[in-house]
């Protein structure tokens, strides 16, 4: 596409995603890819707005199999390949996954990223809301939900499995789901020293780490956790209104997203302006 087709402003240049100028591609590729294309663009505008890198891992939350897992670090590496020294911003969609994933997969992004943000447009829940934790701001909207980072065993939340009565009926079970809390606490206290509450005490770190891997303060594991009270827990969260000139354009790539990965029945996709990876649903 030409510079012309990417400009996003209103008045005489073309709106997204009209342009003057023709694909480079062969007219059957660019058709075959088009959906590619277009969120391509679109990400290209919303650069254009920030200044800003933008990459994304969007999974598909109706697919069970779709969580995070040792697979993604080499997906997520080939799409961090070309940012350099560039501030960078992380649309992350996701239901959680595993967390000896999530923690290459953290290491990998701070390894990589030197200014990270991460943009949570429609849900991050449980480890996806930990590699949040990695940034040095969230940015939400009126659709943002980020989620308690409680692990589950076997289905069964670990917060459960270490009661006493457990480890008399289980106690390999009962042991596994106490380290599963424990690497939990530990990670996230990690990232939130080294991240968005740097020189905050360790007391108060420690409030929001046990807020968000206990059932003290959120019961549920798909508790809804907006950005009041995620700004309120004490992270740092920048939030867009509905009617923001960038949310609506993130918004438009959320859909774009949504829309495409139903369609052609893909777990996750790892996109970014010039380079796009989809893992295909089996």
């Amino acid at each position: 596409m030409s510079k012309d087709a990417t400009k996003t402003s209103t008045g005489d240049q073309p709106k997204f995603p009209r342009g003057k100028s023709l694909p480079t591609q062969s007219p059957m590729f660019w058709v075959q890819q088009k959906d590619r294309y277009l969120r391509q663009l679109l990400i290209s505008d919303i650069e254009e707005m920030t200044g800003r890198r933008l990459v994304v891992y969007f999974a598909n939350r109706f697919k069970n199999e779709a969580i995070i897992d040792a697979a993604d670090i080499a997906y997520v590496a080939e799409l961090l390949g070309d940012i350099g020294e560039a501030p960078t911003d992380l649309l992350l969609q996701t239901n959680g996954g595993q967390t000896d994933a999530t923690e290459a997969l953290v290491s990998l992004i701070q390894s990589t990223v030197k200014d990270l943000r991460i943009i949570v447009v429609n849900a991050a829940k449980s480890n996806g809301t930990t590699i949040c934790l990695a940034a040095r701001e969230i940015i939400m909207g009126p659709t943002s939900e980020l989620g308690p980072i409680d692990p589950w065993l076997a289905d069964v939340p670990a917060s459960i499995l270490v009661e006493p009565a457990i480890a008399q009926q289980n106690y390999p079970l009962h042991r596994l789901a106490a380290y599963a809390i424990m690497q939990t606490k530990k990670l996230a206290t990690s990232l939130l020293k080294s991240g968005m509450m740097a020189g905050k005490s360790d007391q108060e770190i420690a409030m929001v780490v046990e807020a968000l891997s206990t059932k003290n303060v959120f019961h549920s594991h798909g508790s809804v956790i907006d950005h009041r009270e995620a700004t309120a827990l004490g992270l740092a969260v920048k939030y867009l209104p509905g009617d923001d000139e960038l949310w609506k354009r993130i918004w438009l790539l959320h859909c774009m997203y949504a829309q495409d990965i139903t369609t052609m029945n893909y777990l996750k996709i790892f996109e970014g302006r010039a380079r796009s990876t989809s893992v295909a649903s089996k």
